[in-house]
């Protein structure tokens, strides 16, 4: 083979692979997951190349022209001067009326197959190992490239744009039934996951204990003297009242009160067995009261209405029941 026919043959290898490396990044950039790239970049120990592509990501507009400008180097002024050249290696031997039609159809369906098709295709596989391998490789050619973006970020500021990562209740649980139906995680912390965005739409009034089943003492009454509705009734927590049904002394254990009955403590009254009551309002979200049962899960809050009435007792068992789906939301 001479020597002029295998540097074009040489060309036309790099005219497609340049494409084709191009196309394959491009691809896989589009791709792959910006929720998982951003969690790749904000381990501890993030993996090689992950916040440089999160920030390359961030900038999707200037990297794509970075990727369009070298692809289109290749595509366009590479196929012209390839074209240039064969006509003149053809011209030499005599052949190019017939060979320069046959080359440049060859080349036109190499570059559409093995420089966008199937290089699109693998990125688009392999999105994520394809991103990561290519963010140094982008990060050069952009600084390279700087000028020339910077003056189409001029001329075009759509560019400039950031990708900033963003989501939405319905597009969490849809991506939690997804990693479930993939096995990726487990159906019931799927469901679980559902069930966190109800707590948004429950209030204390649909998961409380009314006032008429609440568990209520008569704060001034000794404990020999209820002590048969203590042992008629499992509930933990007891309400403690005064004089009026909304007149709430405290909260009081079901475990101390027993004890004190054991302990032959019968003359004690459940007003001097209490412990401060903390009132919620009937309308306080579920999520929001959630977290203030933190830092003592165990206790019960007793719920007021708007004008301060006693209107029903809620611990922290009535939102688990949620959360685990042993209670349905309220339809009232």
């Amino acid at each position: 083979m001479s020597t002029d026919i295998l540097f074009l043959a040489i060309l036309v290898v790099i005219v497609v692979a340049g494409s084709a490396l191009c196309s394959g990044i491009e691809a896989a950039l589009l791709t792959v997951n910006p929720l998982r790239v951003h969690e790749l970049a904000e381990r501890p120990k993030p993996i090689t190349g992950a916040r440089r592509l999160a920030k390359l990501r961030k900038h999707l507009g200037r990297t794509l022209s970075v990727l369009v400008i070298a692809n289109n180097g290749f595509n366009i002024f590479g196929s012209l001067m390839l074209g240039g050249f064969a006509a003149s290696v053809f011209e030499a031997r005599a052949i190019s009326g017939v060979a320069l039609p046959i080359f440049s159809i060859g080349l036109t369906v190499l570059v559409i197959m093995l420089g966008e098709i199937l290089p699109k295709s693998i990125g688009s596989r392999l999105a994520l190992e394809v991103s990561l391998a290519s963010a140094p490789i982008l990060h050069f050619l952009g600084l390279v490239m700087r000028p020339l973006v910077l003056l189409l970020e001029h001329l075009l500021p759509a560019i400039t744009a950031e990708n900033e990562i963003s989501t939405d209740e319905d597009e969490i649980r849809e991506l939690a039934k997804i990693g479930s139906l993939k096995g990726q995680i487990e159906a019931d912390e799927a469901a679980m996951i559902s069930k966190v965005f109800q707590l948004n739409d429950l209030t204390a009034r649909d998961l409380m204990t009314p006032r008429v089943a609440a568990p209520t003492l008569d704060g001034l009454s000794s404990l020999s003297t209820i002590k048969s509705s203590l042992l008629a009734n499992n509930a933990p927590w007891w309400v403690v009242l005064g004089e009026g049904v909304d007149k709430v002394l405290g909260v009081a254990s079901r475990e101390r009160l027993l004890i004190a009955l054991i302990e032959e403590k019968g003359d004690l009254t459940p007003t001097d067995l209490s412990q401060k009551v903390e009132f919620v309002p009937e309308m306080i979200r579920a999520d929001l009261l959630l977290s203030n049962f933190q830092d003592d899960k165990d206790n019960v809050r007793v719920v007021v209405d708007e004008f301060g009435g006693f209107v029903g007792v809620i611990g922290a068992d009535a939102i688990l029941e949620v959360l685990a789906g042993w209670r349905r939301k309220s339809t009232k």
